[in-house]
């Protein structure tokens, strides 16, 4: 068997690059094999919280899905937006871009404190649905300690914009 080589130089910004193409028999084609067979696939974006169920196993708080601009953050951080829940105490998320949205479940909620952004909630109460306009950057009384019954609210969505 017989070996063929060529050296094709061509001459870069940063430098010279040499490819060798090599090929097989005496007359035939140069041998050419594919990268990859197929490609790649598309990524579709669902929406889902990403590691929701690892965050749901260790922290109890369920998460499902958001645009990516509301998402759970240590607290700590004065900037943040604290929700207050008898289940889970202080919840913190970091709020990012122009609009943001996250749908959760997060039961026992009684008090939601604002960041600089304008915050709706939208929470339930024995099957009723309850909207609540969250004060910016200073607390705002929703779920139990805004219902005249005490009774536990779910919250189930923010949403937020600047």
């Amino acid at each position: 068997m017989k070996f063929i080589s060529r050296l094709l130089v061509a001459g870069a910004v940063a430098g010279t690059a040499v490819l060798a193409i090599t090929t097989t028999g005496g007359a035939g084609a140069p041998s050419v094999v594919p990268v990859a067979d197929e490609a790649p696939g598309y990524a579709v974006e669902d929406f889902n919280y990403p590691q929701a169920d690892k965050i749901l196993a260790e922290q109890g708080i369920k998460l499902k899905r958001g645009d990516g601009h509301i998402t759970l953050a240590t607290c700590g951080d004065p900037t943040l937006l604290e929700v207050w829940a008898r289940s889970k105490e202080k919840v913190c998320f970091r709020v990012t871009g122009t609009k943001g949205y996250l749908s959760l479940e997060l039961p026992a909620v009684y008090g939601i404190k604002g960041n600089d952004y304008n915050t709706d909630v939208t929470m339930t109460v024995d099957n009723e649905e309850k909207n609540f306009d969250v004060t910016k950057n200073t607390w705002t009384p929703v779920g139990e300690s805004a219902d005249p019954q005490g009774r536990d609210h779910m919250l189930l969505e923010i949403i937020t914009s600047k």
